[in-house]
């Protein structure tokens, strides 16, 4: 083998690492929308998912707690849902909404549930990535700049 086919076979096994690790992290993770007997699918092992219905410490998030009326609530939140980039609706209705939230730049997607639990005075929140393991905290970051923006219209504490 001449020096210009070992070059390029090293050249080949050097590159072929990173495309194996990008590969590896874009790997699809299951994730599941919707509710299953009133609670939001459980979050995968991977830290790329953030649940209300969540028991763990790495997934867990508080849910909205409720200060205006459970309607005026929803309807903020799909308002405020709405004006965010790179969010679009996939469901909406009077108690659940999926929103799907594409990244800016790799365009990769999440998806964002909410589901209004009048009667608990909460709007409990889900959050998760579709693929990867590690989100970098994207998913908490979002439901936790979407409370604020509900603080904010003072629709919840």
């Amino acid at each position: 083998m001449n020096s210009v086919s070992r070059f390029g076979l090293a050249l080949l096994r050097w590159l072929s690492i990173p495309i194996f690790v990008f590969l590896s992290a874009c790997a699809s993770n299951e994730v599941t929308t919707g509710l299953v007997d009133g609670q939001f699918a459980p979050c995968p092992d991977s830290p790329n998912c953030v649940s209300s219905d969540a028991t763990d410490e790495e997934h867990r998030v508080e849910p909205y707690r409720l200060k205006a009326p459970a309607r005026n609530a929803w309807h903020g939140l799909q308002n405020v849902v709405a004006g965010e980039p790179g969010m679009r609706l996939v469901v909406v209705d009077d108690t659940y909404l999926h929103v799907e939230v594409h990244s800016a730049v790799m365009r990769f997607v999440d998806d964002t549930e909410f589901n209004l639990r009048a009667s608990q005075g909460i709007i409990a929140v889900r959050s998760a990535a579709r693929t990867g393991r590690s989100d970098g905290g994207v998913n908490r970051k979002r439901i936790e700049r979407i409370r604020k923006a509900l603080q904010t219209r003072d629709l919840v504490e």
